[in-house]
């Protein structure tokens, strides 16, 4: 098959979860045997365009015409099986779904967040859940709150792409891919197409070394924000370090806004070390030697790769009972759950999963066995070849079965593709 991902990559000064799936996507695919290519734009150049190219990239968000004629000749010349669309913010924007109706490929989409009802996606303000902009027309209240980056300029451009893009991207793409079945229900909730929404969940790599055995820190592994709960975990352990600690040190693991608050905490205490931003061999090695991964988020998450990531490496989670993080983590069996933003309810949380290495074990081990079930690199590839051939027999008229696999059915629809001509939009 010949897949063309399509990906604007988030800052490299943050860790993005979004870009580390992208690429194992990608490396999965190409190691199957298949024909991956990639269409991309950097956020980190923007930082060496020169001032009137700055001024402008707020006004591309929306549309980027000129992006829309660099894929178009790009499909043109490849043209590939089925387009991936991942992240179009900020140097991209949906012109790309155009430019692939212009060449009659099918798309699918993958939804890392709720970028589709949401402006800045995470469905959260001010330290609580917030789905004001859910089934509005215009997101007025993303603007008049600034909810991306506390700023209403800077909410415009996305406010302003979502209304305008909204019947475009519902009707230029063939299958969402949703990463949770949690994220599916909000947003068929929210209005968008149930036919075309489909779950995906996220695969994890095998680590290539397990918890051997008990632990010996607890982790916190993120962006250091009050979204992810970074705040509530300071306090929740501050009350077990005021009750005589449970025996292991928290470590936190990570960079973002509240680095200097996280830094200045955990400063001459035993019981809490802050590591900084690991490399992707230290997070391994720092998931390993975990008693429990800790995912006391307060938004509602479309996935929970750390969770998965400790599953992988047999590692169980204490983790906020909502959104995909209660879907992930069975509560008493692969972990444990505590009520969402309840300072109270993580501190049990903590105190269960560290109280009894038994059973702390066993929850590891049925982790291990969720991963193999759901999240590992072989069911990944199997899903979203699925997905993607589905897609392509919906584009060619064949409904929901899947085309027959082979050279001569590629070629035939390619042929069928290049008979449509330029204007088939969709």
């Amino acid at each position: 098959m010949h897949v063309l991902v399509v990906h604007n990559r988030y800052s490299s000064a943050q860790p993005s979860g979004e870009n580390r799936v992208v690429d194992q996507e990608v490396g999965l695919l190409r190691a199957a045997g298949h024909r991956v290519g990639v269409f991309e734009r950097r956020s980190d150049d923007i930082a060496a365009m020169s001032l009137p190219r700055k001024a402008a990239v707020p006004l591309l968000v929306p549309w980027n015409p000129a992006v829309r004629t660099e894929l178009a000749a790009r499909l043109h010349t490849e043209r590939p099986d089925v387009v991936h669309v991942h992240n179009v913010f900020p140097l991209l924007s949906p012109a790309v779904l155009d430019a692939c109706a212009d060449a009659g490929v099918p798309v699918v989409a993958t939804l890392h967040n709720y970028t589709q009802v949401c402006p800045p996606g995470t469905l959260h303000r001010d330290g609580r859940q917030c789905t004001e902009c859910v089934g509005t027309a215009l997101s007025l209240p993303a603007v008049r709150h600034g909810c991306y980056r506390n700023s209403r300029l800077a909410t415009v451009p996305l406010a302003v792409g979502l209304s305008v893009n909204r019947r475009r991207w519902w009707s230029g793409v063939e299958r969402f891919f949703c990463i949770s079945a949690a994220q599916r229900d909000i947003l068929v909730r929210s209005g968008m197409p149930a036919e075309r929404l489909t779950v995906k969940h996220n695969f994890v790599p095998e680590p290539g070394t397990g918890r051997a055995g008990d632990g010996e820190h607890l982790l916190f592994l993120g962006r250091l924000a009050e979204a992810k709960g970074v705040r509530l975990l300071m306090a929740a352990w501050d009350e077990i370090a005021a009750g005589g600690g449970v025996g292991v040190p928290l470590v936190l693991a990570g960079s973002g806004p509240l680095e200097r608050e996280v830094t200045a905490w955990a400063a001459g205490r035993d019981d809490v070390r802050y590591a900084g931003l690991y490399d992707p061999a230290q997070c391994r090695r720092a998931v390993a030697r975990s008693v429990a991964m800790v995912a006391p988020s307060m938004a509602m998450e479309t996935f929970g790769l750390v969770v998965a990531e400790a599953m992988a490496a047999g590692v169980p989670a204490v983790a906020a009972g909502h959104g995909a993080l209660a879907e992930l983590v069975e509560d008493g069996v692969t972990g444990v759950l505590h009520r969402p933003g309840d300072t109270a309810s993580l501190v049990s949380g903590i105190r269960r999963i560290t109280a009894d290495p038994v059973r702390n074990r066993e929850m590891g081990r049925a982790a291990r066995r969720r991963y193999e079930q759901d999240f590992s690199p072989d069911v990944g590839l199997r899903r979203l070849l699925e997905e993607y051939r589905s897609a392509i027999a919906g584009r060619s008229g064949g409904g929901n079965s899947a085309p027959p696999s082979g050279d001569e059915d590629t070629g035939s629809r390619r042929g069928a593709r290049a008979g449509r001509g330029d204007g088939d939009s969709r």
